[in-house]
């Protein structure tokens, strides 16, 4: 009789902790963090193929994204896949690429600025303009010669923003890809 109460007490403990981890867990999953893999090139050298990525979902409820972040967004024109790009132009400026060459226009920086990205390795001859509405971002990944992004699709829409990578988990990193223009 020991050993039936035993195994039903083991049952009973089993199911608390299976329902305490769900409602830690999903809710933490849902609305906090998530994972994510990096599929492809465009991104390389910054992340790798297959790099295993853990994202922020919060942090931009509270600040916007800023030029030089990382952002990992629902594709504007399938939200159901999700890429990884590097923020390069905010809403109300103008990103103009001259033979690969970035410069961004705004009231900041009425001359333009011409963005040092040391990130890239190699530049696409690009040549285009593109001027941003209120809440677009323009991204580009950091493989330009390998990169589908805003150069082909236009801005990522704030709503469609999930989050930032804060940890890479092989290899091991915090906050990867971070370059800060300020």
């Amino acid at each position: 009789m020991e050993e039936k109460e035993e195994k039903s007490w083991n049952w009973k403990e089993f199911l608390k902790l299976l329902f305490i981890s769900l409602l830690v867990v999903v809710p933490f999953r849902l609305y906090v963090a998530q994972p994510f893999v990096v599929d492809g090139l465009s991104m390389y050298p910054t992340f790798d193929n297959a790099n295993y990525l853990i994202v922020d979902e919060l942090s931009y409820y509270f600040e916007k994204p800023s030029r030089g972040s990382v952002l990992v967004f629902r594709y504007p024109k399938d939200p159901s896949k999700s890429f990884i790009k590097r923020v390069i132009g905010l809403p109300g400026e103008i990103v103009s690429l001259k033979e690969g060459v970035v410069t961004i226009t705004s009231s900041e920086y009425p001359k333009g600025l011409i963005l040092e990205e040391p990130y890239v390795e190699l530049k696409k001859p690009d040549t285009l303009s593109y001027t941003l509405g209120q809440g677009e971002y323009f991204v580009l990944g950091d493989n330009r010669l390998q990169s589908a992004d805003s150069r082909l699709w236009g801005p990522v829409p704030e709503k469609n923003i999930v989050g930032r990578p804060i940890l890479r988990v092989w290899p091991f990193g915090f906050f990867p890809g971070y370059h800060s223009y300020q």
